[in-house]
């Protein structure tokens, strides 16, 4: 199999893609024509069917698994594929582990780490109250290894979420070997627990997009309301403990205008707040460099997220 990422101008291409997504439209002239999001592993492409009603050219859907011929070109300096002939493949000649962007790590060694965080919880309460998520819960263990953490800004692969979550856990930690005023378990347990609305918030893959709930509510409500749900369970759980561990998870965005309902008012919510945003930052620094040429020093535009113009550092 040939990926997206090897792709190059010129070539003609005859291979198994998913089709992240499929949108009719019109040309100024008033001929009909397709736009497909093509994807695999290792990334996205646009593509086109100038002539949806040629014949080769089967139905299929967004999050189909199609079998394309076509070329490789480009158009204002983006590579693109124009599609000649298209059919839905058969579920024998794909595995969708090719289509799916994954983490880099593997996901059973980076969910035993976490485990041994939970491990090290040394208060009762807290303790049985991420056990009865990361241990005793085999459905959220499940969707918890798979999930992204992000449909597009960062650590939005299968595993995302536990690769974040466990960056934001080890940050954490290092914040409380630095700094004796914080409360060890509470932050940690507070960095385990902080993005796990997000498994409400987005839908699994392929499709990795935000649900009704998650755009009504976000991460950070579902989160704090799934953890209050779990903490009712658990006898003589304290109502103080209670209530800072859940102010740690609505202020981990820092800001109200970054949707935390408040603003960090405990010293572990705000080591928390900044212990995510370096995790998403270095990550999506990452994830920018990774679509770069080994020691290119070249200007690569303005980026939304980190709010200025970036470029490798040279050697």
């Amino acid at each position: 199999m040939k990926y997206i990422k090897a792709l190059r101008e010129g070539e003609r291409v005859n291979e198994i893609f998913l089709c992240k997504h499929k949108q009719s439209a019109v040309t100024k002239n008033g001929k009909p024509y397709e736009n497909v999001i093509l994807q695999d592993k290792t990334g996205m492409l646009d593509a086109k069917i100038w002539e949806p009603d040629s014949s080769g050219i089967d139905d299929f859907d967004s999050l189909d698994y199609i079998a394309i011929v076509g070329d490789v070109t480009s158009f204002q300096g983006a590579l693109q594929v124009n599609i000649k002939r298209v059919r839905k493949a058969k579920e024998d000649e794909y595995d969708p582990k090719d289509y799916l962007p994954v983490s880099s790590r593997e996901i059973d060694e980076m969910y035993e780490e976490l485990k041994s965080y939970i491990g090290s919880i040394e208060n009762p309460y807290l303790h049985q109250l991420l056990n009865s998520f990361f241990l005793e819960d085999p459905e959220f263990v499940k969707r918890f290894k798979a999930h992204s953490a992000a449909k597009s800004i960062h650590h939005g692969f299968m595993g995302g979420l536990l690769e974040h979550t466990l960056s934001v856990a080890g940050l954490c930690d290092a914040f409380c070997r630095q700094y004796s005023i914080l409360n060890r378990d509470l932050l940690l347990t507070a960095a385990m627990f902080h993005d796990i609305g997000k498994l409400e918030e987005l839908s699994g893959f392929p499709a990795n997009d935000y649900t009704d709930e998650g755009q009504l509510l976000g991460h950070i409500m579902i989160g704090t309301e799934w953890v209050g749900e779990h903490i009712r369970e658990i006898p003589n759980f304290p109502r103080k403990l209670s209530n800072e561990l859940k102010h740690c998870i609505l202020s981990h965005h820092g800001e109200l205008e970054f949707g935390s309902p408040k603003k960090p008012a405990l010293v572990e919510a705000m080591a928390l707040c900044f212990a995510d945003n370096i995790d998403a930052k270095m990550e999506t620094m990452k994830e920018i460099f990774e679509n770069e040429p080994e020691g290119s020093t070249k200007w690569l535009g303005y980026n939304r997220l980190l709010e200025t113009n970036i470029r490798r550092t040279s050697k």
